[in-house]
């Protein structure tokens, strides 16, 4: 079977239980939220903006680019454009941190594309997705309406990042016992949903390894390289410029993952794509950080 035909068998009641774990994710994401890392921003505009850039602009363009260029089957593109689109995930912080790199750097732009993708992960998936014009058929073989899909999307992701924002500012106290909590149980419980759901359709997943993977690995190579390249177009130091390294090539794949069931009818190559990107950015930053701390270059 080819895999556009491929659908992820989810249930109504596996709907509904991927949304409550995607809105607890997008909640212990705002409970991270602080006022320090936006102010950062504006006190050192030019690391985080320019990483920011080659984020949520950069690397959208660049992924249509490759689309267009390898042709992968149609639900691949789009399962490329919806990771592209999504904010950095915050195993970034941590990677960053063991990688020697500037941790503020990192926070500050985890936190910042967080709050962005609201509206920058919808229009960029509409906007790149409709360029392609393979991946443009998918959006009307799913019936997708731009206008419905943003009035959908963009409050599933904004009434959580609002709520945990919300706590942060009025109830500081409960939000410092409840950010550690949550980040663990939202990790577990979106770890569990892809393993869940992995078993339950694992000859599809198990058939198309050999398709998904090696456009997973050099697609996150090429975010990479963006993160590092606009880095030194800017001559900025060796600490951000693994700080920015990092955190344009992990994305928070759980939600393209969610946007795909909830959305585009559980395509399996672009849930293929979801997931195997979640894994694959963890080996990749894990590998980045070890290399830079035992060869102690710089970047």
């Amino acid at each position: 079977m080819p895999v556009d035909q491929v659908l992820i068998n989810i249930d109504a009641r596996g709907q509904l239980v991927l949304g409550a774990i995607l809105a607890l994710i997008l909640f212990g994401v705002a409970l991270e939220l602080r006022p320090a890392d936006f102010i950062e921003v504006f006190r050192r505009p030019l690391a985080p903006i320019t990483g920011l850039v080659a984020q949520t602009l950069v690397l959208p363009a660049v992924t249509w680019a490759i689309t267009m260029i390898l042709q992968p089957q149609p639900s691949i593109a789009l399962g490329m454009i919806v990771v592209a689109a999504c904010p950095g995930g915050n195993l970034s912080n941590l990677m960053t941190h063991l990688a020697r790199g500037n941790t503020a750097l990192s926070i500050s732009m985890t936190g910042v594309s967080s709050l962005l993708a609201v509206f920058t992960t919808p229009l960029n998936i509409l906007f790149w997705a409709s360029m392609n014009p393979a991946t443009a058929a998918l959006l009307r073989q799913v019936s997708l309406e731009p206008w419905s899909f943003l009035g959908q999307t963009i409050p599933l992701l904004a009434l959580p990042m609002i709520a945990g924002m919300a706590v942060v500012r009025f109830r500081p106290g409960l939000a410092d016992r409840l950010r550690r909590p949550f980040q663990i149980l939202s990790f577990l419980f979106l770890i569990g949903f892809i393993v869940a759901a992995t078993a339950a359709n694992s000859r599809y997943f198990l058939s198309f390894l050999w398709v998904i993977l090696p456009l997973v690995v050099l697609h996150n190579a090429i975010a990479i390289l963006i993160g590092w390249g606009a880095a030194r177009l800017w001559r900025l130091d060796a600490r951000d410029t693994r700080a920015m390294a990092i955190e344009v090539s992990m994305h928070n794949s759980g939600l393209g993952l969610a946007l795909i069931l909830n959305n585009f009818d559980a395509l399996g190559g672009a849930a293929l794509i979801a997931a195997g990107w979640g894994i694959w950015h963890v080996v990749s930053g894990w590998a980045l950080a070890a290399w830079w701390t035992r060869k102690g270059r710089t970047a």
